[in-house]
Order: structure tokens, then C-alpha cells, then sequence
């Protein structure tokens, strides 16, 4: 796993290509002999460029429609190959613009880099684990609070447990560190050291565990001001490497089958504490000690006989 912060989001950078190809395909469709003429094409190529602009859009549309658009990207990586061998065709020419050609070459090129980036990142299946068995999760909630209030809030890390129901405890150790400790199945404790690597106040946090660490493992998140200064858009991003042996089955346990469904539930009780003051929790059962709500099982008992 990368140190110093974590990737962009990949889904991110696969809607900003959705628009790029379907503006750049809009542009080949309705003014093909114009974009021909601007990568050195010969403008009898028309036909030929308005079925690539056709294909553009296809892709477009694709990247918008799917949840998690690996495949999407990936034909657009294809579909660069064959602008690739188009522009390759025209540079044969002998009547061909070569520098135009050149210059459009180096732009396909770019984005053909962009898009083999994007592809491979969005490879990683949708449960967050990676190939190489690291999990990555983007999880994103609208809070009604001020960017301001929010970064307060989670910038203290001893919050973090009040709405994380996996940890125990979170306590600084210094200015830019602290020692978490997170309970695992049977009353075990999986414990690491992490440290602040960048704090832009009001807008992002992110943290990383220090080397020897229990888990390893980095986060962000984010806070971005909703259209219409309607709250805030808390996004949040996290990778761990789940260790082998007793630990990793504890870690396995500790975060569940779906790593991105527990961050969304930790999003939803920040959320809850955040506008109301309270977490609602009418489920104990996912906690493994009892959860503050519910009365002990001999209070429970007498109240079923009543």
C-alpha cells in the first residue's frame, strides 16, 4: 500500500472521462470535417469520424449508467487503440498535416494513460478488496451541518467511537498522532499507532498507521460544501491490509463481509449524532458487547415474563 495518501477516486475520474467522450464525440458527430481538419485528417473521413464520435458518446453514456464502470473504461482504452490507429494511418498519408497529426497523437496518448490509470483502479472488485487482498472503500453522506462543525468534530479522534462501533477507544498522543484500539470477536483488541499526514482545516483530514502497526492501513475524508449551502458532502476514503493468522481473522471479523456497507453504517450514525444529538441503534445484535440501549439479559428476562 502507497504511503502519504490515497488515490483519487477512481469513480471520480471515470465520470470526468464519461463527459470528456461525450463532448468530444458530440463535437466528431455534428462537425466531423471540422475535427478532421483540426487533427490533420483528410476531411473525407468524415463518415469515419462521425462513427467514432458515435462510439465516444456509447462510452459516455456507459461510464454514467453503471455503479461501478470498469467496463466502460475499459472499452474506452480500446476505442483508443483505434483512434490511435486512425491517426497512425493519417501520418502514412502523403497529403496529411503531419504535424496536426503528431500533436493530436500526444493528446490520444495522454488520455489513453488516463484511462488505463482509471481501468485499473475501478478493477478493484466491488466488495473493496483488491488483487493484492488490500481493501479500499469510498463511501460519501450529505450531513446538515457546516463544513467547519464537521472537521471540528471528527478532527477530535477521540469522536471517532462514538458513531465507529468497531472501536474501542481513540486517543491522541500528540499533535499529529494517536492510538487506536478496535475490539474483535471473544473480547480480543487489535491496537495501531497512526499519525496525521495532512490537515487543510475546514476541507480534509488524512491519516496513516505508523510502521509496526497491528493493521495497516490509511485514511481521508473530506468536507465539501453542498450546491446550494445545503450541509456538507462528508466523503470518505480508507485502505487496510489485512494481516494473516489470528489477527487478520479478527480484522476479517472486525469490518464484516462488506467493508463498504460498514463505513456507509458508520457515515449514517456521524450523520445521526451530528443533527439530532444521538445515535438510533434498534439493532444491538451487531455489537459485540451489549450495546448501551439494551438492558441486561436478567432485566430482559423479567420483562418477557410480565
Amino acid at each position: 500500500m502507497r504511503r502519504g495518501g490515497l488515490t483519487s477516486n477512481p469513480q471520480s475520474l471515470a465520470r470526468g472521462l464519461g463527459v470528456l467522450s461525450i463532448g468530444f464525440g458530440l463535437a466528431e458527430v455534428i462537425a466531423p470535417r471540422r475535427i478532421a481538419k483540426l487533427v490533420g485528417v483528410r476531411e473525407d473521413r468524415s463518415g469515419l469520424i462521425r462513427l467514432l464520435g458515435l462510439r465516444e458518446i456509447g462510452h459516455g453514456i456507459g461510464i454514467f449508467t453503471q455503479r461501478w464502470p470498469t467496463e466502460s473504461v475499459w472499452s474506452r482504452v480500446a476505442g483508443d487503440a483505434i483512434d490511435l490507429a486512425v491517426l497512425r494511418g493519417a501520418f502514412a498519408s502523403p497529403n496529411a498535416n503531419r504535424a496536426k497529426v503528431a500533436a493530436a497523437t500526444a493528446a490520444v496518448l495522454g488520455v489513453t494513460a488516463l484511462d488505463v490509470i482509471t481501468a485499473q483502479q475501478l478493477n478493484i472488485r466491488h466488495d473493496g478488496r483488491t488483487a493484492s487482498g488490500a481493501i479500499h472503500v469510498w463511501k460519501s453522506m450529505v450531513i446538515n451541518h457546516s463544513p467547519e462543525e464537521l472537521y471540528r468534530f471528527w478532527h477530535n479522534f477521540e469522536n471517532l467511537p462514538r458513531f465507529m462501533y468497531h472501536l474501542e477507544s481513540v486517543q491522541q498522543s500528540g499533535d499529529r498522532r494517536s492510538h487506536w484500539v478496535a475490539r474483535g470477536p471473544a473480547g480480543t483488541t487489535v491496537e495501531w499507532d497512526a499519525e496525521i499526514t495532512e490537515d487543510r482545516p475546514n476541507e480534509l483530514i488524512a491519516w496513516r498507521s505508523l510502521e509496526g502497526s497491528d493493521v495497516d492501513n490509511q485514511g481521508v475524508v473530506r468536507f465539501e460544501r453542498a450546491p446550494g449551502d445545503r450541509g456538507t458532502i462528508v466523503r470518505v476514503e480508507i485502505e487496510y491490509n489485512p494481516p494473516g493468522g489470528i489477527i487478520g481473522a479478527t480484522i476479517a471479523k472486525l469490518f464484516g463481509k462488506e467493508p463498504g456497507q460498514q463505513v456507509q453504517d458508520d457515515l449514517r450514525r456521524f450523520k445521526q449524532l451530528i443533527e439530532t444529538g444521538e445515535v438510533v441503534q434498534s439493532d444491538a445484535s451487531i455489537h459485540w458487547a451489549p450495546h448501551p440501549a439494551q438492558p441486561p439479559a436478567r432485566a430482559r428476562g423479567a420483562a418477557a415474563g410480565r
